[in-house]
């Protein structure tokens, strides 16, 4: 792997007091797949070393999606302003009866390729057939966090076939793929099934990744079906006492929110505010969160919530419908923001250390967005620019493990053309929906 300067691009940065900040012309060093040095430009390029030139381009942590499910790309469109559980019962999972191991490879990539032209270089996906997502990260060059969901109604010898999966995976791809086991929800697994996830995790060393108190109805039935939130089941059943990445949150209680707290240095919130607004499951209390300590990131989750998987998309949205919900507009400000897409997601996934900052010694894992387009000018504050103001298209470059993946919105690692014959090709038997068949029911 070659050495790579990133030249006379902006930068945005932490500063001495760790807030984050915009450094104009600067020169990014990446040696191998560590940034090395981030350095005023100007200074001679060393021998050997491969130059992209950032001139009006804003470096940016790549983006990292802390919650979706890829392959449901393959769905786009075919569950709209239906409620949630019609949502689940009548669409989502008779839909995805239809799915082979094959779709979801060509799904996965679809998805990766979508995330890939939106700056996203890290996804948490949370689905089936993950053998064959993983698969598709290794083509692809990304990083993923991956997690074979699982219900209980699929019984002890699919958990345990998950567990393999993740055994198997866990550091694939040169280290890019990190993985977990995935029990769906709550609501789909009893305490027994969600205790015995626990134990295969703690076997292995890994987290967990599940669904808990999307919305304020699961919190109320859970409560009267049991006298505990989902988040005290979770905590009941040791699944807090592990890493765990929890997918949404809408519908918390004051007490749930002192058990994450204490629960803090290893619990993850994925906040994927499209959908909420989508299927109006109200908002998550994310400033609560944060201020309790419990990390947060952004997430898209699936496209047939949420449509795109774009996190520029998701990263507006939450801004402003914190400052709503408030009746604020100092809420959420910029700064805040953009922690959140960057250091906030990659702490929800445990890789704070590795990923979401532009430093010394983290990995190479960048984007270039370009600020050259109309919607950019004139461009007196960049930073609030890529808030209010930045499209998935304005990526140009992607970076991930020091690897381009992308340059000049050319993709180096996946067929394009490939993937959408591939896909197209099977929009009618993947629409075709038959309630009998759905893989699972929705009872809250």
């Amino acid at each position: 792997m070659t050495d790579t300067l990133v030249r006379d691009c902006h930068a945005l940065v932490p500063d001495p007091s760790g807030s984050l900040t915009l450094a104009r012309n600067q020169d990014i060093l990446v040696r191998g797949n560590r940034i090395a040095e981030i350095r005023p430009t100007g200074r001679p390029v060393e021998p050997g070393v491969t130059v992209l030139e950032g001139h009006r381009m804003l470096a940016m942590p790549g983006l990292i999606n802390t919650h979706a499910h890829v392959p449901m790309v393959l769905f786009r469109g075919l569950a709209e302003d239906v409620p949630i559980e019609r949502w689940f019962n009548e669409f989502i999972w008779p839909l995805e009866s239809n799915l082979t191991e094959e779709d979801v490879y060509w799904g996965a990539q679809l998805g990766l390729l979508e995330m890939i032209e939106g700056g996203v270089t890290t996804v948490a996906d949370h689905y089936f057939f993950m053998d064959r997502v993983a698969q598709a990260v290794e083509q692809a060059g990304t990083r993923a966090h991956l997690g074979w969901a699982m219900f209980a109604s699929r019984g002890y010898k699919a958990l345990a076939d998950s567990a393999a999966f993740a055994e198997h995976w866990k550091g694939g791809a040169g280290g890019r793929i990190t993985t977990c086991m995935a029990p769906h929800a709550p609501y789909t697994c009893d305490d027994g099934f969600l205790r015995a996830s626990v134990g295969h995790a703690n076997r292995l060393g890994l987290g967990i990744h599940i669904h808990a108190a999307e919305e304020m109805n699961q919190t109320l039935a859970s409560v009267q079906k049991r006298g505990l939130t989902p988040i005290q089941v979770l905590e009941d059943t040791g699944v807090l006492s592990v890493p765990v990445l929890i997918a949404h949150a809408c519908g918390l209680m004051p007490q749930d929110i002192d058990v994450l707290a204490k629960r803090r240095a290893h619990v993850g919130i994925a906040h994927a505010p499209k959908t909420y607004l989508k299927l109006a499951m109200g908002i998550a209390p994310i400033r609560a969160l944060r201020k309790a300590g419990v990390a947060v990131g952004l997430a898209t989750d699936g496209a047939v919530s949420n449509n795109t998987l774009d996190v520029f998309e998701s990263l507006r949205l939450m801004a402003l419908m914190q400052k709503h919900e408030a009746l604020d507009p100092e809420v959420m400000p910029i700064s805040e923001a953009l922690d959140i897409a960057t250091r906030g997601s990659a702490a929800a996934l445990g890789m704070g250390e590795r990923i979401g900052t532009l430093a010394p010694g983290y990995q190479a894992d960048l984007i270039l967005v370009d600020t050259r387009g109309a919607h950019w000018q004139p461009p007196h504050n960049l930073t609030a620019g890529l808030v209010y103001s930045a499209r998935a298209s304005d990526v140009h470059t992607v970076m991930v493990d020091g690897r381009v993946l992308m340059s000049e919105r050319r993709h180096l690692t996946l067929d394009k053309e490939r993937i959408l014959a591939e896909v197209a090709g099977t929009m009618e038997r993947m629409a075709r929906r038959v309630p009998e068949s759905r893989i699972q029911r929705y009872e809250p």
